[in-house]
């Protein structure tokens, strides 16, 4: 048995994982601003339980090599050794990923993923994340950043004849595809391109009705989106894309954007290569889990 978690900013979620099966075991507030209390919270899920493992989903980067946890919505455990702490504490093997790797696993081993030897799982929501699974192992790389392909200064700027202003990103670089293709950003460039203020949901609802400026909207947002993941694929051969966030729930919007990803590979396919995530329910807890078993074998 994996004693898994879901930690968020607001919420920490836990479970029991057996046999490929997900018991709940229920949630607490996330204590983020007293460590002490933060993993107290965590050790009481485990009072009376002998996990083989504890397995944590977070939305922070553990560094590999120094396994310091930077995470900036739960402050008190900010630049800590999260998984050594827990582990003294606990006294069991502790495995702390990245909440996109762990969409990424569960995908792979209980999703879209399934029968694919390499599986790059994206996020396209509030942010543009992503997590890369070979061989049914996840991929962190140096700093723990693998799969983060939502980073750096690639978004075009010239586009279908229009231009287009370089969106600063919370990372602090400008150009990023999480600053204009995440839900937020389709939202600002709808707004650049017609001076219109929309939700990312009225945006869709209109491109599916056939509403024109909306439209081009989200032409121009896969025009500059499709490049760069085409590059990624062809880079690490991710035979299969599962998207979640909150666009996912636009079946159409993936089907757009794959047809054109698949335009651009290298390795031409007539089956669908970007996809909707099917691990709808918990992901953050399987892959957690997922990834431990592996881990922890």
């Amino acid at each position: 048995m994996i004693l898994c978690f879901d930690i968020g900013g607001s919420r920490i979620k836990a479970a029991n994982f057996t046999d490929g099966s997900l018991v709940p075991l229920g949630d607490t507030p996330t204590p983020t601003g007293d460590f002490t209390a933060f993993t107290a919270a965590i050790a009481r899920f485990a009072e009376g339980l002998r996990p083989k493992a504890v397995a944590i989903s977070i939305a922070g980067v553990v560094d590999p090599d120094t396994q310091r946890l930077r995470v900036a919505n739960i402050p008190c455990a900010d630049g800590r050794r999260l998984g050594p702490e827990l582990q003294d504490a606990l006294r069991v093997p502790v495995l702390i990923l990245n909440d996109a790797d762990c969409f990424a696993m569960a995908e792979a081993t209980q999703g879209a993923g399934q029968g694919h030897r390499t599986v790059f799982g994206i996020i396209l929501g509030t942010g543009v994340g992503g997590g890369l699974v070979i061989d049914g192992r996840p991929v962190s790389g140096p700093g723990g950043f693998a799969g983060e392909w939502g980073h750096g200064p690639v978004a075009r700027t010239q586009v279908e004849g229009v231009t287009l202003p370089e969106f600063p990103c919370g990372c602090g670089l400008t150009g990023c595809l999480d600053a204009v293709c995440s839900a937020r950003g389709i939202e600002k460039l709808h707004f650049a391109l017609h001076g219109a203020t929309a939700t990312s949901e009225s945006l869709l609802h209109g491109w599916q009705s056939g509403d024109p400026q909306a439209a081009q909207t989200v032409d121009v947002w896969r025009a500059i989106l499709a490049p760069p993941l085409a590059m990624i694929l062809n880079t690490v051969g991710a035979s299969i894309v599962p998207v979640g966030g909150g666009l996912s729930n636009v079946p159409a919007l993936i089907a757009h954007l794959d047809a054109a990803v698949r335009n651009m590979i290298l390795r031409g396919t007539d089956r669908p290569l970007v996809v909707p995530a099917l691990c709808r329910i918990e992901p953050g807890l399987i892959g957690a889990a997922a990834a431990a078993e592996v881990a922890f074998a």
